[in-house]
């Protein structure tokens, strides 16, 4: 079980590092103070800022499950809730990167614009799971 989340977890670390350099390096040269790069380049940035914090998620979750081998029953539950809102969180993060496909601002600006709106409330979401979690410690 520990194996599948620790490649899940590498795979989308090296595959954020790759994109975040395409991300930044995608936009159109001949716009660079576009309404829309500006948009896609905050949503990159709170992607950015969340994607480290992924690895604290999972060093939790580790020690989280360490900690549920070794508890009392009666502790047991509290524990695997935790353990929950963390996969959650993760799980938040995976889908958003999987999903976000921003269309070309060339073909149309509105739907572009419209597009990084939703993904800026989005990736907020997300976080805002992940930070809530790190922070119930």
């Amino acid at each position: 079980m520990k194996l599948p989340y620790t490649l899940i977890l590498a795979l989308a670390i090296v595959g954020c590092q790759k994109s975040e350099t395409a991300h930044h390096h995608d936009e159109n040269p001949t716009e660079p103070d576009s309404t829309n790069t500006i948009l896609y380049n905050q949503v990159m940035d709170i992607h950015d800022e969340v994607m480290p914090k992924m690895e604290d998620l999972y060093n939790m979750k580790k020690d989280l499950q360490a900690k549920l081998e070794a508890a009392p029953q009666s502790e047991k539950t509290q524990l695997q809730e935790r353990i929950a809102q963390i996969d959650s969180a993760s799980n938040l993060m995976m889908e958003w990167m999987h999903e976000f496909d921003p269309p070309a601002d060339t073909i149309d600006q509105e739907q572009t614009r419209a597009y990084l709106e939703g993904e800026m409330e989005k990736v907020k979401r997300v976080k805002e799971a992940i930070v809530g979690v790190l922070n119930q410690k």
